[in-house]
């Protein structure tokens, strides 16, 4: 986590699309830039007047689908068309179901919310590299004190907003989502990441039971500095909690070391791989870019070429898909062409042609991009689906922390790579086939989930049923973003 003055944290915003970078705990967000300012202001502007039209409220319009399609036409005003939308779709709901098309299978395979194995009261501060509960609670308060975000002057300091409850209804009912991986950021030991191991399983657990179908996968963690210790502790998750999948972060570092360390290495690492592979969890998900912990360069993903054909059978996931944010990375991307580290990293790829079991994941990397950068976000894609091939990028979102993973579905639904990047570049146009399997194809297959199988319960197990009476009596989403902001 990253703290500092300015920075403020639960904001409620009244666009359904956030107008400012929003920090999934792990980077420091990025102040507003003039555009994202232009596009709130011209948000803003039409949602009055299309209100005012109908006898409603800024804020009430803004929650109906003219309200998103208000956003993408005034992203689209900004940044150039990106968006494949209407102007007849901010005022003629039925417009905007039609042009949403059917739905999609979507599988969301990076999802936070925070534990409550914390000391509710935040009497600890955060350690240095790592993320905890009471750090968050203690900046809240100090922001609420402070007077620096008002509108958490009511704020009693209290956690329930990030908790699984109040995920449930962000991802489940305010969203499209089928089935989410719940993932953690880590912590000083494993078991005191901020969800550990065992209660993402026991949540995993509850929430497939609560539904009567499966709505949940959970993440192991793996920590290979640790040596034996490690290795012990991955064989009880593996057999006691029956985890879907490892989480490793490269860049970050437990009790005791000072760096991070490489996914080649094969005195740290490759036992750790081993056994992964003699508990049959062949999935290692790596934290890869947005530079976490004292060394940031552990984050970058070169080691994982290595590692990949060293280990056939194992499967990388590399989310944030290796991207470094920066400040100025129109900036850089225009000078240099490269989009940094994740550009670097496809051309590693693209040098070993044969290597098929690294995919690249989007969490917080789709997020920030498109509502900042959306030339660098067509950039991003297109390389990525180039070097690695479309079957090898997965859905991600990194909620709850920039809110329902909703506005990232409509925000990709509506994404269009434009048709002259297409044939400078030769990218692969964003075709509806296209999206299914990043939406959610792709990471089914990975995961053995059965998908026409799935598609046929989800509708009517128990989250169906309550998601489908909350739709018809009126959603209500909260527009609320958890992770931080910067003032």
């Amino acid at each position: 986590m990253k703290s500092g003055k300015g920075l403020k944290q639960g904001v409620l915003s009244a666009s359904p699309i956030p107008t400012q970078v929003v920090s999934n705990e792990e980077f420091s967000p990025h102040p507003q830039t003039a555009a994202q300012a232009l596009v709130e202001h011209l948000i803003d502007e039409a949602a009055d007047r299309a209100g005012a039209g109908l006898g409603v409220t800024r804020r009430d319009f803004l929650r109906r689908s003219g309200g998103m399609a208000v956003a993408f036409l005034a992203m689209n005003s900004v940044f150039g068309r990106f968006f494949d939308v209407l102007d007849v779709e901010a005022v003629e709901p039925a417009a905007f179901a039609e042009r949403t098309g059917n739905p999609y299978f979507i599988f969301d395979v990076q999802t936070h919310y925070v534990g409550s194995h914390y000391d509710p009261t935040g009497a600890e501060a955060t350690r240095k590299g790592a993320v905890t509960k009471q750090g968050l609670l203690a900046l809240r308060r100090r922001i609420r004190d402070a007077g620096f975000n008002p509108k958490l002057s009511a704020d009693g300091g209290t956690i329930d907003d990030l908790s699984w409850q109040n995920f449930i209804k962000e991802v489940f009912l305010d969203s499209e989502t089928s089935i989410g991986l719940i993932s953690t950021p880590p912590g000083p030991y494993p078991q005191q990441a901020v969800v550990p191991p065992r209660e993402m399983a026991h949540i995993r657990d509850e929430v497939n039971r609560l539904a009567g179908s499966q709505r949940m996968l959970a993440h192991g963690l793996a920590t290979p500095q640790l040596g034996s210790k490690d290795l012990e502790f991955m064989a009880m998750q593996a057999e006691t909690l029956k985890v879907d999948a490892w989480k490793c972060y490269t860049g970050s570092c437990p009790v005791g070391f000072q760096q991070g360390w490489w996914m080649d290495d094969e005195k740290i690492a490759y036992p750790m791989l081993e056994q992964a592979r003699k508990l049959k969890i062949p999935r290692i998900c790596v934290h890869k870019g947005l530079p976490l912990g004292p060394v940031p360069e552990y984050n970058h993903p070169r080691d994982l070429i290595k590692a990949a054909k060293d280990f056939p059978d194992l499967q990388f996931l590399v989310y944030h898909s290796g991207l470094l944010t920066s400040a100025s990375i129109d900036e850089t991307f225009a000078k240099t062409g490269a989009i940094p580290w994740t550009t670097e990293f496809c051309r590693m790829k693209q040098a070993e042609p044969s290597i098929q079991n690294i995919h690249m994941e989007l969490g917080s990397t789709f997020g920030q991009l498109v509502t900042a950068h959306p030339a660098v976000c067509a950039h991003l894609l297109g390389q990525i689906i180039q070097a690695f091939g479309v079957d090898h990028v997965l859905w991600g979102t990194d909620s709850i922390w920039s809110g329902t993973p909703q506005w990232q579905i409509e925000a990709f639904r509506r994404f269009t790579i434009p048709a002259e990047l297409i044939e400078r570049d030769r990218y692969q146009p964003l075709t509806r086939e296209v999206k299914e399997k990043i939406f959610g194809l792709n990471g089914a297959k990975l995961f053995g989930v059965d998908v026409g199988a799935t598609r046929n319960v989800v509708p009517s197990d128990y989250l169906g049923r309550i998601r489908m009476s909350y739709l018809e009596e009126g959603p209500e989403p909260s527009h609320r973003l958890y992770g931080w902001v910067r003032s």
